[in-house]
């Protein structure tokens, strides 16, 4: 009897000391899976939303070494009524209103401040968008139509077979994928914990093997897409997104702080919704849009491509919300009306016709209610009538 309790102790000692090693050579990887499990807790969330860098791999985006952009500062407005009821309800932590290419208001809330790296969600299309055009523009990547596994071969054979940059930049791939963020088990959930575990986003794309549609039939929006538009950029240019972004949008327009990308295991940028950085840097990339793509004198962006990307062409249903390429374009939008989106209620609203740029941040754990998007956006256009 005492030979079987020493064997079970030994057992249970070995046991220990290998759960114990697993632990410190896992370390890493279980405080971000950890910091994956928590991040949207309500007592952290807002806290996490600005310090993203603390819990997850990340990777700077040079901003170059010239100087900070202005924006100028023009007179003080008095905010709709509406407005603050919604900041609090909507959890919002930054608010920033421009007009004329002048700050009308600037506000900072929840504890959070103006130099707040702020995780853009799916803000970060928007930006990646924006590259793919100067690069289309500049010949690396001439046609849309091509399929992307002409540019990324590992794809041959997976659920993007036949698809092309156009359908993936439409969100029109024919991916299955469930973009559910409360479902524990959905794809979206997954690709956080495959990021969380020092995973490969190549591979997670890459393994995805069921074709729910033919591409270009429907549009669903799934965030897998703008990775694989990553995945065809780095192939085409056989450069990494932080540095192109940089070289072609970050340090011409001037920012005030160095953004970053979170990124998987091997390094690379989580360019669907993993850049970070202060409200008045998104708020410059909105005005730049606002502006035709011109910036300080030059263009940044091409005009054809503002206006091609920002237009609803996605094969959306009648009445729904237009999407372009990484777009939003509201139903009854007038011309020169859409934004960029991401969850929890990050975005860049744009009114080109009115030459308004709203910039938001906010830590809503209740964006995916019914209305809540409809309710930002008729929010955003009252503030654009007050000014009017």
């Amino acid at each position: 009897m005492k030979r079987i309790l020493k064997m079970i102790l030994k057992t249970i000692l070995v046991l220990a000391v290998i759960a114990v090693a697993l632990g410190i050579w896992k370390r890493e990887e279980l405080a971000r899976l950890n910091a994956v499990l928590t991040l949207f807790d309500e007592d952290r969330i807002v806290q996490n939303f600005s310090h993203m860098d603390a819990a997850f791999l990340a990777r700077d985006v040079a901003r170059g070494d010239g100087p900070v952009s202005d924006l100028p500062v023009g007179a003080d407005m008095v905010l709709p009524p509406s407005v603050a009821p919604w900041i609090e309800e909507r959890s919002v932590t930054a608010l920033l209103v421009m007009k004329g290419g002048e700050i009308r208001s600037e506000a900072y809330f929840l504890g959070t401040g103006s130099g707040d790296m702020r995780i853009s969600w799916s803000v970060a299309k928007s930006f990646l968008s924006a590259l793919i055009g100067i690069l289309h523009h500049d010949g690396t990547i001439p046609d849309l139509d091509a399929p992307v596994t002409q540019y990324v071969p590992t794809l041959a054979g997976t659920a993007y077979e036949g698809a092309t940059i156009r359908n993936v930049l439409n969100m029109a791939s024919g991916v299955q994928f469930d973009e559910d963020y409360l479902a524990f088990f959905s794809d979206i959930n997954k690709m956080g914990r495959e990021i969380a575990l020092g995973g490969s986003l190549d591979d997670f794309a890459a393994g995805l093997e069921v074709q729910e549609h033919s591409p270009g039939e429907i549009w669903q929006y799934v965030s897998i897409d703008t990775h694989v538009i990553g995945m065809v950029i780095r192939g085409a240019s056989g450069r990494e997104i932080p540095d192109l972004l940089s070289e072609k949008i970050i340090a011409p327009l001037g920012f005030q702080s160095t953004p970053y990308y979170l990124t998987d295991g091997d390094g690379t940028s989580f360019v669907l919704g993993g850049l970070n950085m202060p409200t008045r840097d998104y708020a410059r990339f909105g005005l730049m849009f606002a502006n035709g793509g011109r910036w300080n004198g030059e263009q940044i962006v091409p005009a054809e491509w503002i206006a091609a990307s920002t237009a609803p062409s996605a094969p959306t249903a009648p009445g729904e919300i237009g999407y372009g390429f990484q777009w939003w374009v509201p139903a009854d939008a007038e011309p020169g009306e859409y934004m960029a989106r991401g969850v929890y209620g990050q975005y860049i609203y744009i009114n080109t016709a009115k030459d308004m740029v709203i910039a938001t941040n906010a830590a809503d754990r209740k964006f995916r209610q019914d209305g809540v998007a409809e309710q930002n956006v008729a929010i955003f256009r009252e503030i654009t009538a007050s000014l009017d």
